[in-house]
């Protein structure tokens, strides 16, 4: 799933998300196949992740061996 932010100065209600309510400054997760559908709409939304992309996790910490 992708992720968007929306940009909007008061909430939205987004029916294709189950008519959720998405506050201003929400950052929420997108069906990849719309997800042109909404960063098209820059006055209202911006990119946060692209379809397809990783998440990004974190690296596991290795403990370095003491001589």
């Amino acid at each position: 799933m992708a992720r968007v932010r929306y940009l909007g100065p008061e909430p939205v209600t987004v029916p294709e998300l189950g008519d959720r309510e998405v506050q201003p400054d929400e950052v929420v997760e997108v069906p990849d196949e719309r997800f042109e559908g909404y960063v098209c709409q820059t006055t209202n939304w911006e990119s946060v992740e692209e379809p397809g992309a990783k998440k990004k996790t974190a690296a596991k910490s290795v403990p370095q061996k003491e001589d």
